[in-house]
């Protein structure tokens, strides 16, 4: 966030008077303070109010903290061993306050004299009516002392490490006072363009700066703290959206200009049901952006269910008819299969041959396919990480498209796009819906499509929270669910800490569901993250099968596996899940067209959150309503499948409580590019300059 033109800022902390090498390297290690520049963007968490004295007649219950001056009139200890307490009384012209202490009751004594005089700040408290100050904050007034402060007293993050070297918040905020005596505003140039500045009534950066560290009341605080998070935000959203336009201006991209046989034949012969509006709308959107010549990156978001399969089938038919190569690249073999064979089915009737890569693949298949992909002959590709081997080369590759995008690297999608001399058209999908606030920092460079409403005649799946004591009737129903020829699936935590208390429970787990379902009336799949990755596809593949009837599982069975037959979702200790990760796993069911349910068990006693979770669960289906409750939970950072470029990381902003200001900054952001979209105005060259001298972000279509 800082920026300056001069060298002053970037001076090693280690020059700035009361810091020194030792304590400079603490502040490295401890605070990530390295320059100047450094501590004058390590603002305050919070302010303590010492810009009033009051009298000791003014001490009233509603005061939570207070200030008061006076003379020491008598100091003793009473009582003794626990109760042992130190006890002083203050006297100023209006009358006589308590102050105790009951710990580090030495040190205080030696401080606190009678007939002295003294400042006294701290948390009041009421005994028997009267005033007390328990533990309070001590001053001795010097002669001719100001007794209020003309300002704030800022409260700064510090460690037990830097206290123990005497950089406590105290000594931050003095070193802070040091540094802001060196410096004058011409040292912290404005970047903000004059135009932003008038529109949204900031103050200035050297004054904002300057009523951050030491505000004269709390309105400054708030106003200069608003400047602050609106320049984090509009900085973000500016290097994203510079991206966009660099690359809409300036990247050459394959061109599919005509809707042509296969894509008509297609839509008109063999769609399985009838499109949505706003499965038709993204298709719009996707023919515009390939047909003009600049390289497409959009990401795709749907819900669970909302048929964005077809969608992206229908992009390769597109980018087929323009005698253009087309690739599916998914996370799992089992859901690159299950792609596979409703696609071969699917374009068989329009007679246009589609072939599977994974790592399972014979020998034999992967030459014939990676010679048939070198002559052109075959066009359609459906794999895993095995298409990004070397020994897989193209032709002519027009179109990648990425299924869960997050469960591959940067560098593994890089990979892909370099099989092609003109970079293909990038279609990005995720099945977990992204809130608007997160989309919009985390993938601001992507042009977005989202399917945001489900096919007709989808049935909604039930879902219910059960306690441990309903088990044997929920245990019951799936027996019923069982009987009627359904599938289900029973899911067992991952505690993340241990591996061998995981296995232990689902081990545990698996016998107890094997004493309800004894074989050989009904057969059970498990599938766990410690399997090899052999085994772990048998057993799913047995139950997408039907040969099993039950799924005993963690959650390795989240991501891709589609079995329209399974009606029943149990999640046991459903309160150990996040609201995302819940919802993923609800989409594994209803997929059919019977009735499905989603069965949440927890223990009685789940806190606060969790139940919050199980409601929103059992209110809702949308998934972008989930998402963003799951947000306002859990904020940016834990949230499931975002982007991990570092988007994220505010010092200041919070994309969860700062939302109209992120609004508000993308907006003026994307007016600052539309009118000047090379920063080259005057008043935008600060603005460019800062731009430049940060690190640069790399964009979705050069390297992920």
């Amino acid at each position: 966030m800082s920026f300056s033109t001069g060298t002053k800022l970037q001076s090693p902390i280690e020059f700035l008077k009361g810091v020194g090498p030792l304590r400079a390297e603490l502040l490295k290690k401890e605070l990530s303070i390295y320059t100047f520049e450094d501590l004058l963007f390590h603002f305050p968490y919070r302010y303590i109010d010492r810009t009033k004295v009051s009298s000791i007649a003014e001490l009233k219950t509603d005061l939570d903290f207070a200030q008061v001056a006076g003379v020491v009139l008598h100091t003793e200890i009473v009582g003794q061993r626990a109760g042992k307490r130190f006890v002083v009384q203050l006297k100023d012209k209006s009358g006589i306050v308590e102050l105790a202490w009951f710990k580090g009751i030495n040190w205080v004594q030696k401080q606190l004299l009678a007939g002295h005089s003294y400042l006294i700040y701290g948390r009041l408290s009421f005994f028997n009516g009267r005033p007390q100050f328990v533990h309070p904050e001590v001053e001795k007034i010097e002669p001719d002392q100001p007794l209020a402060k003309n300002h704030l007293e800022p409260v700064y993050s510090t460690t037990e490490k830097l206290k123990a070297k005497g950089l406590g918040g105290r000594q931050l905020a003095k070193l802070t006072q040091t540094l802001l005596a060196q410096l004058q505003d011409a040292d912290l140039p404005e970047i903000l363009p004059s135009s932003i500045m008038k529109a949204n009534q900031f103050v200035g950066r050297w004054q904002g700066v300057c009523q951050l560290h030491f505000p004269t009341d709390s309105s400054f605080a708030e106003k200069a703290m608003e400047r602050f998070k609106y320049e984090e935000l509009f900085v973000a959203q500016l290097r994203m959206q510079l991206l966009r336009s660099q690359r809409h201006r300036h990247t050459s991209g394959v061109l599919f200009e005509k809707v042509g046989h296969y894509f008509n034949a297609f839509y008109e012969n063999c769609l399985p049901f009838e499109l949505t509006g706003a499965q038709k709308r993204v298709l719009k959107e996707i023919r515009i952006d390939t047909a003009k010549g600049r390289q497409m990156n959009r990401l795709l978001q749907g819900d669970v269910g909302s048929g964005k399969t077809i969608v992206a089938l229908l992009t390769m038919l597109l980018a087929v008819d323009n005698d253009y190569q087309a690739c599916l690249m998914v996370p799992t073999e089992i859901l690159a299969q299950q792609h596979f064979q409703s696609m071969y089915s699917l374009l068989d009737k329009i007679n246009l041959p589609v072939a599977l890569l994974t790592g399972s693949t014979k020998t034999a298949e992967r030459k014939k396919i990676a010679t048939s992909l070198e002559s052109g002959e075959l066009k359609l590709l459906v794999g895993t990480h095995a298409l990004i081997e070397e020994t897989v080369q193209f032709k002519k590759l027009g179109l990648v498209i990425i299924d869960e995008q997050h469960r591959f690297g940067v560098a593994q999608r890089a990979r892909l796009w370099k099989k092609a001399a003109i970079p293909p058209h990038i279609l990005v999908m995720t099945a977990t819906p992204i809130p608007r606030t997160l989309a919009m920092t985390a993938y601001g460079d992507l042009d977005s499509s989202i399917i945001d409403e489900l096919p007709p005649g989808r049935i909604p799946i039930k879902t219910v929270h059960r306690f441990e004591k309903d088990r044997s009737k929920v245990m019951d129903f799936i027996r019923d669910e069982v009987a009627k020829g359904r599938q289900a699936y029973i899911i067992y935590p991952l505690i993340e800490e241990s591996a061998k208390l995981d296995y232990e429970n689902l081990m545990k787990g698996y016998e107890e569901v094997k004493a309800f379902f004894p074989e050989p009336k009904y057969w059970i799949s498990m599938v766990h993250g410690r399997q090899a990755a052999a085994q772990k596809e048998t057993n799913m593949q047995r139950f997408v099968q039907g040969d099993t009837q039950i799924m005993v599982a963690t959650t390795v069975i989240e991501v891709g596996v589609n079995v329209p037959n399974a009606t029943v979702m149990f999640i046991e200790s459903a309160e150990k899940f996040g609201l995302s990760q819940l919802h993923q796993l609800r989409g594994r069911v209803g997929r059919g067209a019977e009735k499905s349910y989603c069965i949440l068990l927890t223990s009685p006693g789940i806190g606060r959150d969790a139940s919050e979770r199980m409601k929103i669960m059992t209110q809702t289906t949308s998934g972008f309503e989930i998402a963003e409750k799951d947000l306002l939970l859990r904020g940016p950072g834990e949230i499931e499948g975002t982007r991990q470029s570092g988007a994220l990381e505010f010092k200041l902003a919070s994309i969860v409580e700062d939302r109209q200001l992120l609004e508000k900054a993308s907006q003026q952001a994307a007016q600052l590019i539309e009118k000047d979209p090379a920063l080259s105005a005057p008043e935008n060259c600060p603005l460019l300059q800062f731009l430049q001298q940060r690190k640069g972000m790399v964009g979705w279509g050069k390297i992920s």
